[in-house]
């Protein structure tokens, strides 16, 4: 390994501390080079803990919403605003389900059943 590398990977690196309470606080100058948010996606590779940007894809229902309010009979400035709306709505209830999902792995509350969303067999 060349001089240039090595000194590249020493300034690269820093020892975080983690608190009694499993937590880490990320370097400001990594935080600021990936433009980090108030979630990162943590994953194990190689033995090691890889944390990067959370990339959600904010337009995943963007098609389906619009050919829906199109259907309605929605257009032009009226559209837009509905659109922007229903877009809120779906935002809002992807983390109402992402915080359910997160209580119920962390044992604070119970999953429902089968019956409980779809009802008792017929």
């Amino acid at each position: 390994m060349n001089a240039t590398v090595m000194e590249r990977d020493n300034m690269d690196r820093k020892i975080i501390s983690v608190s009694k309470k499993r937590q880490i606080t990320i370097p400001l100058k990594y935080y600021k080079h990936l433009g980090l948010d108030n979630e990162v996606e943590c994953t194990l590779e190689d033995g090691a803990i890889v944390i990067r940007p959370l990339n959600r894809n904010s337009g995943e229902f963007s098609v389906e919403i619009l050919k829906d309010l199109i259907s309605q009979g929605y257009s032009g400035n009226e559209l837009i605003k509905k659109f922007e709306s229903q877009s809120k709505n779906i935002k809002k209830a992807v983390t109402h389900m992402l915080e359910d999902a997160d209580a119920i792995a962390a044992g604070e509350k119970e999953s429902e059943s089968f019956e409980d969303i779809f009802g008792p067999e017929n």
